[in-house]
């Protein structure tokens, strides 16, 4: 128990005054004459004895109820720590990721949360913050209004990314008590991070009442022939192995409906035709009652644009004009010897195959050709002029071509997480029929080595859209020629040349694409849906626009690519499937954190911990019951 005035407890001393007046209180008793002296005795005997019980109970009532007065004046309170602090910080987290549409006893969690959060109530300014958005200093009112328009989001922040959120939220006085109330599904993706000694963290974990969800997790090209394309749907279930329709729209048209059965497994795939020539603005929708976001994918198919593809040939270039020669690229084949420079900012691809000399006006045409964002592979000859080809491989920061080396190796490194080789192989291949090299040049420079040979020496490196290889292709030298990488090789080179739009891409990550097309002077290239536009990052080219998309769009569907009021080709954007997965965290295993159950239950915690429990009432009660008591005794106790 503590006291706001401690300093009056020492009236207590008061208590001494009645101690004293009953010590030295002297009573004269009367003498009287009787006959029976023997009764005379025993009455004045008994007479005394009830005297001085009186005189103790009184002088004890009258010492209780000066004590419980001035301890009533004292105001005598007991309070933990957190309600003694009169400078406290509030911070709240409510997470609103998609993974919160799952359903809780009473609707989605997101619903719930907020429901409960409705209920608060405070004088003090709010300070609260969800997955995308920041409010500082609210109301209790602007609090609630703002609250209850939270929606969605693709994007989930990490508990340390919510504790760094909340530490720039918090003022910089060390005094104040500081308390983040953290209410989420806790939904897992990586471990608790420590919790620093000045911050208090309340969590509520929210838990869905069904771990279930089927969801579209993917959509890709599984056959393209001359006349159609097979695309495959990829949907995956979680707790359930219940069926579900599947939907195929274009635009609004229904093009074609089947079903997934997940009875014997949990990963289905679902098969669609399209005609080839057909440009597709694509949905896929299915209808899954637990979360909704992923019930819906969209992608596009447009009528394809070709990279235009110039070999300019000093070696053997059959083995190119094999891997050009289809509908996807404009391919045109020529000699050094009557090269036609003029053809040259049209391409969107060059191969320098095996020329043995570099000319001066080739290499300021290529250089403006790279300067305009086209890409070039370099293959050198065995006789190659090495300081023409270091001139042009400086420009392109590509290094420097050392020494000639005659001796044999084998290229037995892929890179398998270079761009060339992403999604080329379905797992990490470590036993293969290596090709083999009997010539190569040294090469100075550090750059990313897509293919490397058997000692770690690069035989293929990157640096940016340019591409150079350490060895000659002609057969005597090498048989990469006819080795499977071949293909992969340059027509992901090519490709990369001009990144035509994929099927869909992910909202919240960088992604790159390119429009073949020549803009005129303050033309800009915007993206629109039906509700909103927006002027993606892009960098205009001679031939080609580059366009850059990162946090925007935020909301997934099809976008027009647009130049000005030209329609030049769909995009498409799906939320990441991330939340799709529903493993969450135990709050318990966070070490320091004051979990629990319900939204409800930490509010009633938090209100205990900040009550101050006040007795002075009863003091001052128990005062007046003792001088009622005290004057009850005198009145008819009874001498």
């Amino acid at each position: 128990m503590q006291f706001k005035h401690s300093e009056l407890l020492y009236a207590l001393l008061l208590l001494l005054i009645p101690i004293f007046i009953h010590l030295f209180q002297l009573r004269k008793f009367q003498k009287t004459a009787f006959t029976n002296v023997a009764f005379l005795k025993k009455v004045n005997i008994q007479t005394r004895k009830s005297s001085q019980l009186k005189k103790w109970l009184t002088l004890c009532l009258r010492m209780a109820a000066i004590a419980c007065l001035v301890i009533a004046f004292a105001q005598p309170f007991s309070a933990s720590k957190t309600a003694l602090n009169t400078n406290k910080e509030t911070v709240i987290y409510l997470d609103n990721s998609f993974s919160m549409q799952a359903k809780g006893p009473d609707g989605p969690l997101l619903q719930n949360a907020m429901q409960d959060l409705y209920l608060l109530k405070s004088t003090e300014k709010i300070t609260w913050f969800t997955n995308n958005k920041v409010h500082s200093g609210v109301s209790e009112k602007a609090f609630k209004a703002e609250m209850l328009q939270t929606d969605y989001t693709s994007k989930q922040l990490s508990p340390k990314q919510v504790l760094l959120k909340a530490a720039q939220l918090f003022s910089k006085n060390a005094g104040a008590e500081k308390r983040l109330i953290y209410v989420s599904d806790f939904q897992l993706k990586e471990g608790f991070p420590p919790i620093p000694s000045t911050l208090k963290v309340s969590a509520v974990s929210l838990s869905p009442e069904r771990k279930q969800n089927i969801a579209l997790d993917t959509i890709f090209i599984k056959s393209n022939d001359a006349s159609k394309i097979t695309l495959e749907v990829r949907l995956t279930s979680q707790g359930t192995t219940a069926s579900v329709p599947v939907s195929f729209y274009n635009k609004e048209v229904l093009l074609a409906k089947t079903s997934a059965d997940f009875s014997e497994s949990a990963i289905v795939a679902a098969l669609f035709e399209v005609n080839k020539e057909e440009a597709i603005d694509g949905r896929i929708l299915i209808n899954d009652p637990d979360i909704s976001y992923d019930n819906t994918l969209y992608f596009s198919i447009n009528e394809a644009n070709k990279v235009n593809v110039l070999a300019i040939n000093q070696g053997d270039g059959a083995f190119i004009t094999r891997l050009f020669s289809n509908e996807k690229f404009n391919y045109t084949p020529q000699s050094y010897k009557n090269l036609d420079y003029n053809a040259i900012p049209n391409q969107n691809f060059i191969i320098l195959n095996e020329l043995d000399t570099i000319s001066a006006p080739l290499i300021a045409a290529l250089r403006s050709f790279a300067e305009n964002g086209g890409s070039i592979f370099v293959i050198p000859s065995v006789n190659a002029v090495i300081s023409e080809y270091n001139s042009l491989l400086s420009s392109l920061r590509l290094g420097v071509l050392g020494e000639r080396i005659s001796v044999e190796k084998q290229i037995t490194t892929i890179s398998f997480d270079h761009p060339l080789y992403q999604d080329v192989f379905e797992k990490r291949v470590v036993n293969f029929q290596y090709p083999k090299v009997n010539l190569f040049y040294e090469l100075a420079g550090v750059n990313a080595a897509a293919l490397s040979f058997e000692d770690g020496k690069p035989f293929i490196v990157q640096k940016g859209n340019h591409f150079l290889s350490t060895t000659p292709f002609a057969s005597e030298i090498t048989n990469f020629k006819s080795s499977p990488l071949i293909v992969p090789t340059l027509y992901n080179m090519s490709l990369q040349s001009l990144p035509l739009p994929k099927l869909y891409y992910t909202t919240g990550e960088p992604n790159t694409f390119a429009i073949p097309i020549k803009l005129q002077q303050d033309q800009i290239i915007t993206l629109r849906d039906s509700l909103s536009s927006f002027i993606p990052l892009q960098i205009a080219n001679s031939n080609k626009v580059t366009i850059t998309t990162e946090e925007t769009p935020d909301i997934a569907g099809t976008y027009a690519v647009m130049n000005d009021a030209d329609f030049l080709e769909n995009v498409s954007f799906n939320y990441d499937r991330d939340e799709s997965i529903l493993q969450y965290a135990a709050l318990e295993d966070w070490e320091g954190v004051d979990a629990h159950d319900s939204i409800a239950a930490l509010f009633e915690n938090i209100v205990k911990d900040n009550t101050i429990n006040e007795f002075w009432k009863w003091f001052a009660i128990g005062a007046f019951l003792f001088l009622l008591a005290e004057m009850l005794v005198l009145r008819f106790y009874k001498k």
